[in-house]
């Protein structure tokens, strides 16, 4: 069978072919007991069936389908005279469905209906090793919790991290430490006469300092920089800067992976903590110092303008 052949990646085509499969014979099984309803109309039908009448919004609400979606087929079905739309007696600027008399009849009609389709379901489902009914029923509550598209993200992540390696700054790497840094930060503010020096200079105002700088290649290309700087002030050892990645290299974790680099050798220094300015403004890169452990604290004079954040970790 070609879905075996192919895999968990054709599970929505399946899904679909399986779904095609059961409308083609509901519309027979409608035909069957004489019943005026299309397969697509039934959930928005059972709800007005069972109540007085609700609006779009709770009943899109209520069968997880969306507003649009919930307005198309409630003027299909009252083209066919199925269900009517008045206005809120509490608020006019809401209407609310419900069924016409036509609606009610087939509301009684469709009982039988009901009782053997239910048991023709019962006696499937009986008749399977594995009950594709609960099986939804987890698979819908696990991708409410994350989402497939998130669960692809993350393995997209995964395995291009593979591709990452965090290496110590060479001086082959100067260039890509300073554009990196530059694009980084004209993209949300403007450089800075404390980049200039830095940036130009990342031997002198960081090394020999006794300071470290960590290069992300990815496939062997720089896409990402990272520094922990020495510290003269008597309550911080080392400050974490100058982190930069590319904006092709979005989404691949380097900015945790170099990170992590910078906090694994401040720990291997022996340091007792590692400062850092940014700004609330990026919010990507706060989330990602949190992950790392890092703390608000009272801020420390700064020659940058853009920071109005400081954080610290401590070990």
């Amino acid at each position: 069978m070609f879905y075996n052949q192919v895999g968990n990646v054709a599970l929505g085509s399946r899904l679909r072919m399986l779904s095609e499969k059961i409308t083609e014979d509901a519309k027979q099984i409608y035909s069957l007991y004489g019943v005026n309803l299309k397969p697509k109309w039934f959930p928005v039908f059972y709800v007005l069936s069972h109540s007085e009448g609700k609006s779009i919004t709770v009943i899109a609400n209520t069968i997880g389908h969306s507003h649009p979606s919930v307005s198309k087929i409630v003027r299909e079905m009252a083209k066919e005279g199925i269900v009517m739309e008045n206005s809120d007696k509490d608020d006019g600027r809401k209407n609310i469905v419900q069924l016409t008399e036509k609606g009610k009849e087939i509301a009684v009609k469709i009982e039988d209906q009901y009782l053997d389709v239910n048991l023709a379901v019962e006696e499937a489902l009986a008749q399977t090793q594995n009950n594709i009914w609960k099986a939804l029923d987890e698979f819908e509550f696990l991708l409410d919790r994350k989402s497939l598209l998130k669960r692809v993200q993350d393995q997209k992540k995964i395995r291009e991290m593979k591709n990452v390696s965090i290496i110590p700054y060479e001086n082959k790497y100067i260039t890509d430490f300073k554009q990196l840094n530059k694009d980084w930060i004209t993209k949300y503010f403007k450089l800075e006469g404390a980049d200039n020096k830095v940036l130009d200079h990342p031997k002198e105002y960081i090394l020999d300092k006794g300071g470290y700088i960590f290069v992300a290649l990815y496939k062997e290309e720089p896409v990402g920089v990272c520094a922990l700087l020495k510290m003269e002030h008597p309550d911080y050892d080392y400050e974490l800067g100058k982190m930069a990645v590319s904006d092709k290299a979005k989404g691949k974790g380097i900015g945790w992976l170099l990170g992590k680099a910078v906090v694994d050798k401040a720990k291997s220094l022996n340091a007792r903590n590692v400062y850092l300015e940014s700004n609330t403004k990026l919010i990507p890169a706060i989330t990602l110092y949190h992950k790392l452990g890092f703390k608000k604290v009272a801020g420390q004079p700064t020659p940058y303008e853009r920071c109005n954040i400081h954080m610290e970790l401590k070990f």
